[in-house]
């Protein structure tokens, strides 16, 4: 349910905003960023962009003569933060299609699906596989650049892939001047064969389009909740939430199937729509194999993906040698249910991840307030929820620190068990693992390899993680921005901090998983032309030679 502000201003009907109005909308953003973002002190060090050093955005908002512009320096301002998780996100259902999706492999944008009921064979005879050399005379590589904008992740590789998805699909929530196309795209392909050929294919347009905002709108403020929700239940959840803020344009992305063909003689035990994961058994060099997809770490139910994961692992330490955890191409979500996924991979104590929170008043206010009522209530749950969180926020505050020091969110402490049975007994798979892992591994898929890997519990294998390194309150409270622009956007309210200091090529030594990514152990790149042509074999015998070497070293 949302809850609805309502305000009638008394402009006229139609026309652009004005240039007060486009000023004190920027400004709510900037503010918005100024109170509650916690990265900003990292992205400051890693790429030198001040989020609060607004006067040259206000001279260009002032130079604006038109809404979409301005939604374009809005857009612009929340990518610079090279974060994941924020985006500004304009008031239009507007989208265009080609019919196609695109990704980057091997460094070239590829065709990696065609909608052959939109663009039938026999007209348009290109394949999977063909590579895309330019649109309406702007060439693959250009478009990346330009449309790195509306694609913003945690790192390079993975923007470059969604801005490749944005070259044929252009929603107009994420890119402003989306309705400027025309009815059709040229759109240049070079075959497989070296052949170059040329296609104007349709745009297959959807929604309406936004060409101004009304400059006295009825304002919305699109907070999701509950009413029966209490706000520091409400704000415990947007901290303990880490997900993608939006489905990206990329195959299997928190698809229940892998995006690779597993080997003959696979047998699946799990895998239809009900079920929560993918899994299923193969051999290879006469070892038994487990294998098990986690699909996103937001499933319908917690408590029932949970017992259905646990049955797997009990199965699983049953009836085979070693087990391949798969989460690659996982949009993230409940933190805490992925610490239990965690607890339940590792047969001893672990450490969980940190967190250094964004300190508020907010925060102080009704974490206070609620710690009181349970402490009157005893209830011990909520006070081992709430009390360190208060008391992070509370030193902080007292100690003039944007973000706190370093704390667990989902344990009252850093020595989280093993699970357990209802007898006490460690329930935990115990033999060899691997996790896979990739670029659109985020938010929580980035927090749950980063435990594994802190641990010392198995290979890493496949790419570096997205980087999505924090909370994100976009799927529990969007702030909308200004009260006129009636664009919104999520912030990410604290940064993952992992166990130790980890020191990579790109970024200062840091815990911070924020744009730094969890890099893997064995390094596997799925993103070739002969996996996409093949299924993923040569990405399949790869992982496989791995857990079989694991399993060998454990005999």
């Amino acid at each position: 349910m949302r809850m609805l502000l309502v305000c009638l201003i008394g402009f006229p009907a139609f026309g652009q905003l004005t240039e007060a109005q486009k000023v004190f909308d920027f400004q709510a953003l900037a503010g918005l960023y100024a109170k509650r973002y916690a990265p900003k002190d990292w992205k400051q060090t890693v790429f030198g962009f001040d989020a609060f050093n607004i006067s040259p955005w206000l001279d260009r908002v002032r130079a604006t003569d038109n809404d979409l512009d301005f939604y374009e320096l809005m857009v612009e301002y929340v990518s610079s933060l090279q974060d994941g998780h924020d985006a500004y996100v304009l008031p239009s259902n507007f989208s265009a299609t080609l019919g196609l999706t695109l990704d980057v492999y091997d460094g070239k944008v590829l065709i990696d699906s065609i909608n052959r009921t939109l663009l039938p064979l026999a007209r348009f005879p290109f394949v999977v596989g063909d590579e895309i050399v330019s649109v309406d005379s702007v060439t693959a590589a250009q478009l990346l650049k330009d449309f790195a904008k509306y694609a913003r992740q945690g790192n390079d590789r993975s923007t470059a892939r969604v801005a490749a998805s944005r070259i044929v699909t252009r929603p107009q929530s994420r890119m402003p001047r989306a309705i400027d196309l025309g009815p059709t795209a040229a759109v240049v392909v070079k075959r497989q064969t070296g052949a170059t050929e040329t296609y104007t294919i349709p745009w297959v347009k959807s929604g309406t389009p936004l060409t101004r905002i009304d400059p006295a709108p009825v304002l919305t403020a699109d907070v999701v909740v509950e009413p029966e929700m209490d706000p520091a239940d409400r704000l415990l959840m947007g901290l303990q939430t880490a997900k993608a803020p939006e489905n990206f344009g990329i195959l299997n992305n928190a698809s229940l199937t892998p995006v690779f063909a597993l080997p003959t003689g696979f047998v699946r035990r799990l895998g239809t729509a009900p079920d929560f994961f993918y899994s299923g058994t193969y051999t290879a060099n006469g070892l038994r194999i487990g294998y098990i997809r986690i699909p996103t770490y937001s499933p319908s139910s917690t408590a029932a993906a949970l017992t259905q994961f646990q049955q797997e692992l009990a199965f699983f330490q049953d009836n085979t040698d070693g087990l391949v955890v798969d989460q690659m191409r996982n949009n993230g979500g409940d933190l805490c249910y992925g610490e239990t996924i965690v607890s339940n991979l590792i047969p001893q104590t672990f450490r969980p991840m940190g967190y250094a929170i964004r300190a508020t008043y907010e925060y102080l206010q009704l974490f206070t307030a609620r710690l009181t009522n349970a402490q009157a209530a005893n209830n011990q749950t909520l006070i081992r929820q709430y009390q360190p969180i208060l008391e992070a926020v509370q030193a902080a505050y007292d100690g003039s620190q944007r973000i706190t020091d370093v704390i667990p969110l989902c344990t009252s402490n850093f020595d989280r068990p093993a699970a357990v049975n209802n007898m006490g007994a460690v329930i935990a798979y115990r033999k060899p693992l691997i996790m896979l892992i990739d670029e659109f591994s985020v938010s929580t898929a980035d927090s749950v390899p980063a435990m594994i890997q802190d641990n010392a519990r198995g290979l890493l294998v496949g790419w570096r993680t997205n980087g999505m390194g924090g909370s994100n309150s976009l799927n529990i409270q969007r702030f909308q921005v200004g009260a006129y622009s009636e664009g919104d956007t999520g912030i990410t309210l604290s940064l993952m901090a992992r166990k130790e200091i980890i020191t990579t090529p790109e970024y200062p030594p840091s815990r911070y998983i924020e744009n730094v990514g969890v890099r893997p152990d064995v390094e596997l790149d799925y993103m070739t032309l002969d996996n996409l042509l093949n299924n993923g074999r040569t990405f399949v015998n790869s992982f496989t030679d791995v857990i079989v070497q694991q399993i060998r070293k454990a005999q």
